[in-house]
């Protein structure tokens, strides 16, 4: 089975972290985002892979080579990014038969994936209490009858999560499509014409994600996280307490007075301790320093990045080669209980989390005694004065209007 991975978009919505990496690469637990998807894949019967890269490219590059798991491997390159359809379009020199097409910044269960595999033609589809904000399908006996984007009025509740089985005359179809009414060219109209000519099953998705935002992230890691297996590789000094599943890997040190609350992972090179505190679903990336005094919870830190005095982190997402100065309190909860908002391409946006702390961009640093407030965006290389109550970015001027 041919299947084609989507992993060239720019994510634009997960800024400031995709500053220095690209989207489909952030990670998640042990390994990067749509490393999950693409193992998914290889286990359901992918025996070629096809790769759609454009922004940071490299990234992907350097980490699938030109086999992964005993898989073939090869890249198309998508200069422009003009649409999903057009993302696809670039691997048609690959495919000589039917063919999967998968989004690489999404995370599917390993079931629904061996079914979409088994069918063709055959689609995702996942039950939501909402489906308004989504691309609904119409389903009259488990056969999709159509597709129809954001509807006021939905024909159900089964949502289209970016998993496609075409048929090997689609291949051809994907270069086809016109422009849409965003001015992309959009792999729905693929489907349509697929649904036209042929019988798609609708294969049921128990459990999926879409990873475009910083919270999502958190997401993908709560739920990574939370299928690791208990494993000590790495030194735990003294009196230092793990609990549950808690990964520390080769390389890692953990010191004496620490206690990990697992899900977590301690990655090869960090450093944690003495006398810190580890809980909920964390990831420590390699060659962090959570030190003396720190509490994290619930936290993603990416590689390089020191927390290293008296500080606490709870609901977060902390991008590589970032400094926390002592006593950096994050605010992860408002008081009036709502959800917590962020702004994300200039509009404030609701996360849908009663408790989201903050992000920082790569490099950022904060100084003594900062405070940051719940939902805020610290820019790459951005920083703090000593003392300093943050709370930014604000909207942009014109989405306030």
């Amino acid at each position: 089975m041919q299947v084609v991975i989507l992993a060239a978009g720019q994510g634009t919505r997960m800024r400031p972290l995709t500053d220095a990496v690209a989207k489909p690469m952030l990670p998640v637990a042990d390994r990067p985002l749509c490393a999950h998807t693409v193992d998914a894949a290889v286990r359901a019967g992918a025996d070629e892979l096809v790769f759609v890269v454009g922004y940071r490219g490299e990234d992907v590059r350097e980490h699938f080579g030109e086999a992964y798991r005993g898989v073939p491997v090869s890249y198309a390159e998508q200069a422009e990014r003009l649409g999903t359809a057009h993302a696809a379009a670039q691997a048609r020199p690959h495919l000589d038969d039917d063919f999967v097409v998968l989004n690489g910044d999404d995370l599917y269960d390993a079931a629904a994936l061996e079914a979409l595999f088994d069918a063709c033609p055959a689609v995702g589809a996942y039950e939501v209490d909402d489906p308004r904000p989504y691309g609904v399908f119409s389903i009259a006996d488990g056969r999709v009858t159509g597709v129809v984007e954001k509807p006021d009025d939905p024909p159900s509740n089964r949502v289209n999560v970016g998993a496609y089985h075409f048929p090997t005359e689609a291949a051809d179809w994907l270069a086809e499509t016109e422009l849409s009414g965003r001015g992309e060219h959009e792999i729905t109209d693929v489907l349509t014409r697929v649904i036209h000519g042929f019988d798609v099953r609708a294969v049921p998705v128990g459990q999926w994600l879409g990873v475009g935002r910083p919270w999502e992230l958190l997401a993908a890691n709560e739920w990574k996280l939370g299928e690791l297996e208990r494993r000590v590789d790495g030194e735990v000094r003294g009196d230092a307490d793990l609990r549950g599943r808690v990964v520390v890997e080769a390389g890692a040190t953990v010191e004496p007075g620490v206690i990990i609350e697992g899900p977590a992972l301690v990655r090869s090179g960090a450093e944690v301790g003495p006398n810190a505190y580890v809980r909920g679903a964390t990831l420590l990336g390699p060659d962090t320093d959570v030190g003396h005094g720190v509490e994290v919870k619930n936290t993603v830190i990416m590689s390089g990045t020191n927390v290293p005095h008296v500080s606490y982190v709870g609901d977060s997402v902390l991008g590589p080669d970032a400094n926390l100065g002592a006593g950096t309190q994050v605010a992860n909860l408002r008081h009036d209980g709502a959800d917590v908002e962020t702004v994300v391409k200039g509009e404030r946006t609701s996360t849908g989390r009663r408790k989201f702390g903050t992000v920082l961009g790569p490099g950022a640093k904060t100084a003594i005694n900062t405070s940051l407030y719940p939902g805020s965006v610290m820019p790459t290389d951005g920083w703090t004065e000593p003392g300093e109550s943050y709370r930014g970015p604000e909207p942009s001027s014109d989405e306030e209007s």
